[in-house]
């Protein structure tokens, strides 16, 4: 296949986090308004470009105490900083349908190299639409305070409340056009 144009399909998408708190358990959370820019040949992304954004003030981790504690200065001071940016500048095959996937990551006004794991799920007609369909899960994690995000509380027990390592799951669904 040749390097073609993809639309992300938001409705049969998601982008989720989950983190470290207290120590003991994690917090997952999800944000709900994002977009991507895909040109890619599916079944060798080596030569793709793609560009993603997630709409920080989006985040929902089914507390709005903490989605306006996230959204705040202390966090992602979204009145300031209202986009995470990921731009691919490198894409390593590691497997059959597996890439390393390495782009300039902006949160908060900074912005660092960070490699993503991303497997082809499958390529599939939409039998709905017709339209060619790719299915890709994505994987990583990040250290927020790399990126600013360095707000915490000691626990008296010992520790922090909040953990600095990010883990971040993507499930995408793109069609061709």
């Amino acid at each position: 296949m040749a390097k073609e144009k993809w639309v992300l399909d938001a409705a049969h998408s998601s982008v989720d986090f989950s983190v470290k708190h207290m120590m003991i358990s994690k917090v997952k959370g999800t944000f709900h308004t994002f977009d991507a820019t895909i040109e890619a040949d599916p079944t060798d992304l080596t030569t793709a470009n793609i560009d993603f954004v997630v709409d920080l003030a989006s985040i929902d981790t089914r507390n709005q105490d903490r989605d306006g504690h996230l959204k705040s200065a202390d966090f992602f001071d979204v009145e300031k900083y209202p986009k995470l940016t990921f731009s691919s500048t490198k894409i390593v095959k590691t497997r059959d349908n597996e890439y390393d996937v390495i782009g300039d990551l902006t949160i908060h006004g900074v912005t660092r190299s960070e490699t993503f794991k991303v497997e082809l799920v499958g390529l599939s007609k939409n039998p709905m639409t017709g339209a060619e369909t790719a299915g890709f899960s994505v994987s990583g994690q990040i250290n927020r305070s790399n990126y600013g995000l360095t707000w915490n509380a000691a626990l008296e027990t010992g520790g922090v409340l909040v953990g600095n390592e990010v883990n971040i799951s993507l499930e995408l669904e793109a069609t061709k056009g």
